[in-house]
């Protein structure tokens, strides 16, 4: 079983990727941050490392993706409540981000989402995971 995930990100600016994101309220980990990386901590065991597009290179097989021209991953984050979503969507927005569509309310589960800085496809939702919830 896997204990940990670690997303690796190519980022443009290192330094306003991470004012971005602590802006969303997420927090870094010191001893995994230099001038060409940081590690974002998401959650108990999941992690994004947000590196340089040069450092990012260094440890893909092929260049990296302009998430701007192509969709190379979807990152998904379930929160606490609709108004958590919407929440992070607002500050998303306000801290230089996009939205690419509009809420949606799907009755078991609300979703929205963003595109952060460089382009990565965010989304965030709350789903009911028992009944009445």
């Amino acid at each position: 079983m896997v204990r940990q995930i670690f997303v690796n990100l190519p980022v443009a600016d290192l330094k306003a990727s991470i004012a971005f994101f602590t802006r969303l309220g997420f927090a870094f980990n010191p001893d995994f941050t230099d001038d060409t990386a940081t590690c974002m901590i998401v959650g108990e065991t999941i992690f994004a490392m947000l590196l340089t597009r040069e450092r990012f290179a260094g440890f893909a097989p092929h260049p990296p993706a302009d998430a701007r021209a192509t969709t190379e991953v979807l990152l998904a984050l379930q929160l606490e409540s609709r108004e958590a979503v919407d929440a992070m969507v607002k500050a998303a927005v306000s801290g230089g981000g996009n939205t690419y569509s509009a809420p949606q309310d799907h009755g078991f589960m609300y979703q929205h989402g963003f595109q952060d800085l460089d382009g990565h496809v965010w989304e965030v939702f709350r789903m009911n995971t028992r009944q009445g919830e």
